[in-house]
């Protein structure tokens, strides 16, 4: 069940990036409150995550998730460059999130 928060914890994540990126330096409201409120929600289920995985672990893992959704949907949505580079190392970032899943204890 904690890696279920985790993962959750990450798409949080990617919705509050996302979010963020609406808010205009805070001055949009509900852009604003989209990013609280799923920032939040990302931190309780993290915290919910740690009853079963090591900080370190969860919190690699939760920044993996969260930079490589946010850079898939910034190829995706808002046409930001895809180039081979940026392509090569977000494998070489899911491979680190999926390696530690599977050297985890948990």
């Amino acid at each position: 069940m904690a890696w279920a928060w985790l993962f959750t914890a990450g798409f949080f994540e990617i919705c509050a990036t996302t979010a963020f990126r609406f808010t205009d330096g805070f001055t949009k409201f509900w852009p604003t409150v989209a990013f609280i409120g799923t920032g939040i929600a990302s931190f309780v289920a993290l915290q919910a995550s740690l009853s079963g995985i090591p900080l370190g672990t969860a919190y690699a893992v939760w920044t993996g998730v969260g930079a490589a959704g946010t850079a898939v949907l910034g190829f995706w949505l808002f046409g930001e460059p895809a180039t081979t580079w940026r392509i090569l190392f977000l494998f070489l970032l899911i491979g680190s999130v999926i390696g530690l899943k599977f050297v985890s204890a948990n």
